[in-house]
Order: C-alpha cells, then structure tokens, then sequence
C-alpha cells in the first residue's frame, strides 16, 4: 500500500495527502503547496508518506 502512495505522490500529491492524514492541516497545506507550482506539494506528500504522519 506505501508504494501506491509514493506513486501517488508523484502523480496526485492532495490524494496521497489525504489518504494518509486526511482532511488536516497537513491535507490544507499540501493543496496550497501543490497550487504553488506542483513540486512543492510532491515533497510535502513524500514527507507525510514516509514520516507515516498520522490524523
């Protein structure tokens, strides 16, 4: 399952963000950092997958 996420980092950073904490803060943060020029929303996705950040 952490594979799908890392893909979907790449791919869709809001929907690996979601599915890993949720509608958060974090969730917010990475659609704001993604609407920012995409790359930046990758790393903040990557990080909560990794980090295994939970709600």
């Amino acid at each position: 399952m952490q594979i799908v996420k890392i893909v979907l980092c790449i791919i869709l950073p809001p929907v690996a963000a979601y599915m890993q904490v949720g509608v958060t803060t974090h969730f917010w943060i990475n659609i704001v950092a993604t609407l920012c020029l995409g790359f930046p929303g990758m790393i903040h996705a990557l990080w909560l997958v990794l980090t295994d950040k939970k709600a």
